[in-house]
């Protein structure tokens, strides 16, 4: 998969406040008066101030105000991909070109390019990539197209981070690279300073968007049981840190063909996992990782404290299933002294690799206010997303409503309702109509309506259970109908509670449950399913 950790330590005289300007070489002063246009000036240019010292995290900070939900009948559903690399990437290959075309053909509306943080990266491949982002904005209109970053987060794992493309953003990401990413600044092992590290990040990225450098930013964890490297105090402290930029996390993985394991999770825990986690979290169960898809798990555990933690989907894609596509041969000191591959050339034989292209196989879908950048980001900020795989279900509109009270909520929503009042959920499906990729038509065998109670925040910020969730009602579609709608009522309801969907073709399960993908048999097309976004039910 090559998605192993560099460690790389930061240092030079640019970072030295004692050195004069004067007596700086040209690089060196370039790189200091990069960081002082961005307001970073004295310990926060050197990086001693923000990067040094585990600094204590911040209490628990205020969700900012976000835009009213539009009304559930009015809002743009968009499929995007928010983790996509390219040549700029150390193990990875296509062009920025490539990517948004095969992402246009298979349906989507936004992607995301997430090059790896990387010491060559950072130096040659964020300026060069931003112009091929630049032309691919150009050239395809109708994609909102960004250019993020695969953040190596100090003392956990991976994920995305992208910014509000409505200002100079690539002026804020190149600075984000080269203060907080662990492979920049030798800041990947697990450690407690480290850990402060990333929250630091993430004060940063929220100073940024308080003194209006940037409009906008968030963080999904990418891929978050694959080497148990994030901790759920972590996750908790992400969230009440920054909860209008760390969201969420991959629900799916990408790299769903690796045939060995969906996902690239054929891992053990190394000296950086958390113990904490059993042996089963390092697998995908039905494509999905494992926080996500055992229930009652972490996901739910998150989910009981009353508060957003979403899920998405993508293809994490560095090479392409079926293209014929292949790298060049360089020299092995190529991508480091470059900080990025020249073009693919056409080797005439399609290649077999772990990656489906973007939107081939998973896809995010975000209930949008606008075909904006801000639309899409705002509608994953407020958990407006369901995801799904190889076109299982076309459309899903999910809609609970309050006995006596106003507009139903949707997706990422809530409602509130007088104790011993009534709740509906309101579910309709457009099924697939279309084949996918093999040649045939998928079929939804069964949609879960889940339960889950809500119960406040957690006395133990590693706790990774919610006890008290349960599958309330399934759903089996039967006839030739490609439109479906179903219904349950929550009676006398006393106590909050959320309620979250997923479905499945029912070719694997272990009753109700996904079963653990099987070590060298993978087959990704043959175990699908989809999951959608909690909605919240308080209780006046």
């Amino acid at each position: 998969m090559g998605h192993d950790h560099h460690h790389h330590q930061a240092s030079g005289p640019y970072a030295d406040q004692a050195v004069p300007d004067g007596e700086l070489p040209p690089g060196e002063l370039a790189r200091r008066r990069f960081l002082q246009r961005l307001g970073l000036v004295g310990a926060a240019a050197a990086g001693s101030g923000l990067l040094a010292g585990p600094a204590a995290a911040a209490g628990p900070r205020p969700a900012r105000p976000v835009p009213p939900a539009p009304a559930p009948g009015r809002l743009r559903w968009l499929a995007g991909d928010h983790h996509v690399h390219t040549q700029s990437s150390y193990d990875a290959m296509h062009t920025v070109a490539q990517q948004v075309t095969s992402g246009r053909r298979h349906g989507l509306d936004w992607m995301v390019i997430t090059d790896h943080g990387h010491v060559a990266h950072e130096k040659f491949a964020v300026k060069q990539t931003y112009a091929d982002v630049l032309k691919a904005r150009a050239a395809n209109p109708s994609m909102l197209l960004w250019q993020g970053l695969e953040w190596n987060v100090p003392s956990g794992e991976h994920a995305t981070v992208f910014f509000d493309a409505a200002k100079d953003e690539i002026t804020a990401l190149h600075a984000f690279e080269r203060l907080f990413d662990g492979n920049v600044n030798g800041t990947n092992h697990t450690s407690d300073a480290n850990e402060a590290t990333a929250l630091a990040a993430l004060r940063w990225l929220s100073g940024q968007i308080d003194r209006g450098a940037i409009d906008s930013a968030l963080m999904i964890a990418n891929h978050p049981s694959r080497n148990g490297r994030y901790t759920p105090h972590e996750f908790r402290n992400y969230r009440d840190t920054a909860p209008h930029i760390a969201v969420g996390m991959e629900g799916s993985p990408g790299a769903q063909n690796d045939g060995g394991h969906r996902g690239g999770y054929g891992n053990a825990p190394g000296n950086d996992s958390w113990s904490g986690w059993p042996s089963e979290s390092y697998r995908t169960f039905g494509g999905f990782d494992w926080m996500t898809a055992r229930l009652g798990g972490l996901w739910d555990a998150m989910l009981a404290e009353g508060r957003g933690w979403w899920i998405t989907s993508n293809s994490d894609i560095h090479q392409a299933n079926g293209s014929t596509l292949v790298r060049p041969d360089t020299p092995g000191d190529w991508y480091d002294t470059h900080g990025r591959y020249p073009d693919p050339v056409d080797g005439g034989t399609p290649q077999e690799h772990a990656d489906f292209w973007p939107g081939e196989f998973s896809r995010t879908v975000v209930g949008a206010a606008s075909h904006t950048f801000r639309g899409v980001m705002d509608g994953i900020r407020a958990g407006r997303v369901w995801v799904g795989m190889g076109g299982l279900v076309s459309a899903l509109d999910v809609r609970v409503h309050a006995q006596g009270g106003g507009q139903p909520a949707t997706l990422g929503g809530r409602v509130r309702v007088r104790r011993g009042g009534d709740v509906t959920v309101r579910i309709s499906v457009r099924l697939a109509t279309e084949p996918n990729t093999t040649g045939r038509i998928p079929r939804l065998a069964r949609l879960d309506l889940i339960r889950g109670a809500v119960t406040g925040p957690a006395a133990d910020r590693d706790s990774f259970t919610n006890p008290d969730v349960s599958v309330v009602q399934s759903f089996t579609p039967s006839g030739r109908a490609t439109e479906l709608h179903f219904e349950h009522r929550f009676r006398n309801v006393r106590d909050p509670f959320y309620v979250r969907l997923r479905g499945t073709d029912g070719n694997r399960s272990n009753g109700l449950e996904p079963m653990m993908d099987v070590q060298g048999a993978a087959a990704p097309w043959d175990d699908l399913w989809c999951y959608a976004n909690p909605v919240f039910v308080d209780v006046a």
